[in-house]
């Protein structure tokens, strides 16, 4: 039988530490070689400034529910609450505001190298 040169990992949220972001958003990451898992934790009020990136990412809200404002403009905007996903294809401008203290799961392909090598400065703007 052959055998994997590729080791498997395995990984208990409960035990990893948490990231501290910014005051209000912290976070816990899992990274493969082509996608990335993220806890998301945000305080109620907590902003995640416009931003873009070429990862694909599917957001899926655990508890809690946040506002989206999509596009460069913002114009569109949607609530997504505990149970529900959002897609956000390549490149598209975004942005999220917590409606409540909320846990999302985040899944970015490739993973984000901005959040490996903490360059994500975005988080630090108004």
């Amino acid at each position: 039988m052959p055998t994997s040169k590729t080791a498997v990992t395995f990984h208990r949220w409960a035990d990893m530490p948490k990231e501290k972001v910014t005051d209000q958003i912290s976070r816990r990451l899992v990274t493969g070689q082509q996608m990335m898992l993220a806890h998301v934790y945000l305080a109620k009020g907590a902003v995640v400034p416009k931003h873009q990136h070429h990862n694909e990412q599917l957001t899926y809200i655990l508890e809690g529910a946040l506002r989206f404002w999509i596009g460069e403009d913002g114009a569109e905007t949607m609530d997504v609450h505990a149970g529900e996903v959002l897609h956000i294809p390549s490149n598209v401008w975004h942005k999220a505001e917590a409606l409540e203290d909320t846990l999302d799961v985040d899944v970015f392909s490739p993973p984000r190298e901005d959040w490996l090598n903490h360059t994500d400065a975005y988080f630090h703007k108004k």
